[in-house]
């Protein structure tokens, strides 16, 4: 697992050791980011369930303002501080400890962008889009990116949120969400 582009460029990050943790691979990850890759410089992002921290360190080393990462797990907490100490963006990063809908509940923040990569197993994909909504956590012309297994269907949001575009690969899939600007 390594950084692809930007500042932190082939860079390899920690992992976490067993099979709790499934990192999104090099490929879905570049994908990702050729997807939105004008829309990254300068925007607040949230990592909502880090794991590595490698998609919110790809946004920091490709120009992003500043990010947050939130995961539940203690190890998976401590590897993305070493991660963002390793790629020199820890000025540039918050590492919260706890549950993700918690987090949801209590932040004040704006993000420009927010990844949302929670187990597959675990329900907690649609809660976590659902209260994001209900909050309103999105900047204008904000986008969520979740990553989630192919047969999985994501729901529609109210508005100002717009389910867009599906993009397979192989078994993943990655849904686009955007917040448009209130007229």
């Amino acid at each position: 697992m390594r950084i692809i582009s930007g500042t932190a460029r082939g860079r390899r990050l920690k992992e976490l050791p067993g099979l709790d943790t499934r990192p999104t691979t090099d490929k879905v990850k570049e994908s990702i980011f050729n997807i939105i890759q004008f829309d990254v410089e300068g925007r607040r992002v949230l990592d909502l369930f880090g794991g590595t921290g490698q998609l919110g360190i790809e946004a920091l080393s490709r120009g992003a303002e500043r990010a947050v990462f939130v995961d539940a797990g203690r190890e998976a907490a401590k590897i993305i501080q070493e991660n963002l100490e390793m790629t020199g963006f820890s000025r540039q990063a918050r590492v919260v400890r706890g549950d993700a809908l918690s987090f949801l509940g209590s932040c004040r923040e704006k993000f420009g962008l927010a990844f949302l990569d929670p187990p597959y197993a675990a329900d907690l994909m649609d809660q976590a889009l659902k209260q994001m909504a209900a909050i309103d956590i999105m900047t204008e012309n904000g986008i969520i990116i979740c990553e989630s297994s192919l047969e999985k269907v994501l729901p529609q949001l109210p508005g100002p949120y717009e389910k867009g575009r599906e993009y397979r690969y192989g078994k993943i899939k990655l849904t686009l969400y955007h917040r448009r600007a209130l007229l």
